[in-house]
């Protein structure tokens, strides 16, 4: 057997926001996934992005505690134009989430910018800028 990767899985400390944060980048939660303790959105090709409280974690490891410092992980969301990086950035950042990098054009080819989730995971968005090779 090879095991295949199905999920990704994260922890969030409010539930409701960072329901509500994913859902506002198109992330497709259920009704009612914000009073739940784990909740999961299907992504394109059968992925899972999967949230659990940290309530949830600490009823199966009561030891855990939330990291501390800076995060090593983030979400790559491809965007369909460099104006769509642009533009959701601005929506994000306008409805209170935090820009971490404003967006930029990057040496690699690919407009860029990044927020942080409501638990300081970054998302970063990206799309190819004109004329670059991919």
């Amino acid at each position: 057997m090879t095991p295949r990767f199905d999920a990704i899985g994260m922890v969030a400390s409010d539930m409701a926001a960072s329901v509500t944060f994913y859902r506002r980048l198109g992330f497709a939660f259920p009704e009612g996934a914000e009073e739940l303790p784990h909740a999961e959105a299907e992504l394109p090709g059968g992925l899972r992005l999967m949230l659990d409280s940290e309530e949830t974690v600490r009823s199966f490891l009561p030891e855990w505690q939330p990291p501390t410092g800076g995060g090593r992980t983030s979400l790559a969301l491809l965007c369909a134009s460099p104006a769509e990086v642009d533009s959701v950035y601005e929506e994000m950042v306008g409805a209170g989430y935090h820009g971490e990098l404003k967006p930029w054009d990057a040496d690699w080819g690919q407009r860029y910018a990044s927020l942080l989730d409501p638990d300081g995971n970054g998302v970063d968005l990206f799309a190819p800028l004109p004329g670059a090779a991919q």
